[in-house]
């Protein structure tokens, strides 16, 4: 089997992300970061969801982007915005460099297991207007790995696959349920508390929400009583 590494944050996407790299046969080792995220209790559904579809392994990897904020996500300063969906401008839940830092770090494991694949679960369709998370963005990543790596020197090219960039958010849930993904065991909030319920009024809940009811399929996530 080709090994892969998966990024996995313990969210819908990326589980689904790694679903569809289990189902196309490959050896997945799952690489969660706690970067000191608002919504650190996405990474106790990270475990749960790697161990559900079959990873091989899991790693949870720390690095503080609290030092230097920036971002509701990773300071407590700035509110986490509840007042719908914005298509004008990058909201404040953009965590400056986050993807290219992960990104950076599945790069290096997979030198380590001699793995040329990785997978990520961007999507530039039902998202909330990052940068790092459009297509030009991710081949530009995968010409960087293969310049700056010695696998790739060497022979051996890294691909980045992004298989749900270009899916709404319905259409990811749908090949999900295909290949058995049980969503309750994922967490998308924001701001989700400590037993995981989601508070249903962040951008993500929202999207969430929107991707279940779009596909016709019973929304398993448990929400705080005041916004359920």
């Amino acid at each position: 089997m080709r090994k892969a590494v998966v990024l996995l944050s313990g969210g819908l996407d990326s589980a689904t992300v790694l679903a569809l790299a289990v189902r196309q046969g490959y050896a997945c080792h799952a690489l969660s970061v706690d970067y000191g995220q608002r919504h650190r209790v996405e990474l106790e559904a990270a475990v749960r969801v790697a161990r559900a579809l079959g990873a091989v392994e899991q790693k949870t990897v720390r690095i503080d982007l609290t030092a230097f904020g920036g971002s509701a996500l990773t300071d407590d300063s700035i509110a986490v915005p509840t007042g719908g969906v914005r298509t004008d401008g990058i909201p404040v839940t953009y965590v400056p460099a986050r993807n290219t830092i992960m990104l950076s770090l599945a790069l290096a494991w997979a030198e380590v297991l001699a793995a040329q694949d990785l997978f990520f679960g961007a999507n530039a369709v039902d998202y909330s207007g990052y940068p790092d998370c459009r297509p030009e963005y991710m081949r530009a990543f995968e010409r960087m790995a293969n310049v700056a790596t010695k696998a790739a020197v060497e022979g051996h090219r890294l691909t980045l696959h992004t298989p749900i960039i270009a899916m709404s958010k319905a259409q990811i849930i749908e090949e999900g349920v295909k290949l058995g993904v049980d969503y309750g065991l994922t967490v998308s909030c924001y701001q989700a508390d400590a037993e995981a319920r989601a508070c249903g009024v962040c951008d993500s809940c929202r999207l969430r929400r929107a991707g279940f009811e779009g596909a016709g399929v019973a929304d398993p996530t448990r929400y705080c009583t005041a916004h359920a």
